[in-house]
């Protein structure tokens, strides 16, 4: 019994440090941002974008976001951290839909 307690007392001492270590995201209002991709979720069709007024926008993908450069479609894979983006964003509640994602310079 006195282990249980133990272990039970060790997790909820480790749970708000789990949440500590999440990055916050910030919602903006709809608009177009320019900023670097500090994070790219493959499995999640998901980018993390920092953009040039220090926000960290969370934007997963869905089948109407356009994504170009210059002008031309790309697929997802050819995103990576620390290319340059400009997004064009739709405020819905409190999350971001991505309406267009512009690839402005990739990271070589």
């Amino acid at each position: 019994m006195k282990n249980v307690k133990s272990l039970v007392l060790s997790l909820l001492l480790f749970v708000p440090f789990l949440y500590a270590c999440e990055e916050k995201t910030d919602v903006v209002e709809s608009g177009t941002y320019q900023g670097v991709i500090d994070d790219v979720e493959a499995e999640e069709t998901e980018i993390y974008v920092k953009t040039d007024d220090d926000k960290r926008l969370e934007l997963y993908f869905n089948e109407s976001t356009q994504l170009t450069q210059n002008g031309q479609p790309i697929q997802f894979d050819q995103l990576k951290e620390g290319d340059r983006v400009e997004v064009e964003v739709e405020k819905v509640g409190n999350r971001l839909e991505p309406v267009a994602v512009r690839l402005l310079q990739a990271n070589e």
